[in-house]
């Protein structure tokens, strides 16, 4: 339960920053249906996002939250909603081929329209499907006209209030703790699928002072030649000997995620990865170190491919992306990027995941660390040995 994580003047700040973008929009009234934007502003935490839900933010006045039925009562109970902020559709509505919930959400809305209004729809969220946004806007009809904004909330969560810092840094603790788990359980003859077992335990015990929750991605664990793939699931194989392991798992406290990504090995690695490792670590230490306010997103990147190319490699694709809440499928924000050309500017208070590999035809090496940006550089939220790891 999630009702009082923050203050009441958080919120509200946050509500208010998000209603001086719908005026700078040009709108009456922004459409939410990202559930992890939707608890950043009202604190609302189910898992029933699979059906039609979203937040109705006016310009100005109370906010509208429109879900299933079942799930009303959660709303008003466990988030920062009043119950005549919540509005229920019923199952008649549910799963249905001739009607959608948007149908009942647009007649509910209509009413309330000034003439002429504009509606901005954040058109990114997972969630939202054509077909939703196709019923809401037929429903709506000539009464408003609809706008399609993406991510406008999610640059809003970039820079961390000190409450959500003090989450991260649990999250942080959590996932050191599930590096433990790993290291203690992956060895050759055990079964992948164990291994992961003991590392969601972990996940979810947490730490003394702050218990887990489950993340918006599962672990990722790739072993033998699966780690050629960045994001394949475990099986129930087991480790072998001589077997590279790449893990990237993330502890998660009220949805606020710290991940991280180690290689290991169990038994001797050879020596070509073992020297990968060492350029790659180079890489990732000359990233880190220009991280600081005022820098820009891409520098970093830049950074990173000076390094590589001394050693006669390149690799285009980003390093790193804007962390922190999230719900599945992600626990990015979906905003910036370290990757070259782009340039935003680096602010304090912003939490990064930076995230680098290599992959060669002899094999692969990542490593990764989630930042916080401070006055005095970047700070790591999580405490994890570097370097190719043996286990086993």
């Amino acid at each position: 339960m999630t009702k009082g994580l923050f203050t009441q003047s958080e919120y509200q700040q946050r509500i208010e920053r998000t209603q001086k973008k719908i005026a700078e929009l040009g709108a009456d009234y922004l459409v939410v249906p990202d559930p992890a934007n939707i608890f950043y502003l009202t604190g609302f935490d189910a898992y029933s996002f699979y059906n039609p839900q979203l937040l109705l933010v006016p310009r100005e006045g109370a906010l509208a939250f429109f879900c299933r039925g079942s799930d009303a009562s959660s709303a008003w109970l466990a988030a920062e909603l009043r119950e005549e902020q919540v509005f229920g559709y019923s199952d008649t509505y549910v799963q249905k081929a001739d009607v959608h919930p948007m149908d009942w959400v647009a007649q509910t809305i209509r009413p309330w329209l000034p003439v002429k209004a504009v509606i901005a729809v954040e058109s990114e969220a997972a969630f939202y499907t054509l077909r939703a946004h196709k019923a809401l806007v037929e429903g709506l009809g000539g009464s408003a006209r609809v706008i399609e904004v993406p991510n406008v909330i999610n640059r809003l969560r970039a820079i961390k209030s000190p409450a959500e810092i003090a989450l991260m840094r649990d999250a942080g603790k959590i996932t050191s703790s599930m590096f433990e788990a790993a290291f203690r359980s992956i060895r050759p003859g055990v079964r992948e699928c164990d291994a992961v077992a003991e590392i969601y335990a972990a996940q979810l015990r947490g730490v003394e002072g702050a218990g887990g929750t489950y993340s918006a991605i599962p672990p990722l664990l790739m072993a033998g030649d699966n780690t050629s793939f960045p994001h394949v699931p475990w099986s129930d194989r087991p480790f072998a000997d001589n077997d590279p392991i790449a893990l990237e798992i993330a502890g998660s406290r009220y949805r606020y995620h710290v991940p991280l990504t180690r290689t290991l090995h169990t038994g001797q690695p050879p020596a070509e990865l073992q020297k990968l490792a060492e350029i790659v670590g180079e890489g990732l230490e000359a990233a880190l170190s220009v991280i600081r306010p005022g820098a820009e997103c891409q520098d970093p990147a830049l950074a990173w491919n000076s390094v590589i190319k001394r050693h006669g490699l390149s690799k285009s694709t980003r390093i790193g992306y804007p962390i922190g809440l999230g719900f599945p499928p992600d626990w990015g924000e979906q905003t910036m990027s370290f990757l070259a050309g782009d340039h935003t500017p680096l602010e304090a208070g912003m939490t990064w995941h930076v995230m680098i590999g290599m992959w060669l035809d002899t094999g692969g090496y990542s490593i990764s660390e989630t930042v916080l940006v401070t006055e005095n550089g970047a700070e790591c939220l999580a405490s994890v040995p570097r370097g190719l790891l043996t286990v086993g």
